[in-house]
């Protein structure tokens, strides 16, 4: 897996805990975004990428649906960024 080039922004609070359980799954992008297109959240690999680099905001169905996907609640998902 790639490393990240960027800095991460300040967009939202969760992106960089969503890279690292994407990456310690070995979930690819392309994979993550169909499992959130299961959930009715239709993203394509570049809003996924800023949503990672905390480079753009998080809708709170895309919260839900992530946690979702990850089997994780909302909450364990904010902590590990505070």
């Amino acid at each position: 897996m790639r490393t990240r080039k960027q800095p991460y922004g300040n967009k939202n609070l969760v992106g960089q805990h969503i890279e690292q359980l994407r990456k310690n799954r070995n979930i690819k992008q392309k994979d993550l975004i169909m499992q959130l297109q299961q959930f009715g959240i239709d993203m394509n690999a570049s809003s996924l990428s800023k949503l990672e680099g905390q480079i753009r905001f998080v809708s709170d169905f895309e919260l839900v649906a992530l946690s979702n996907v990850f089997g994780v609640t909302i909450d364990e998902l904010l902590q590990n960024n505070q």
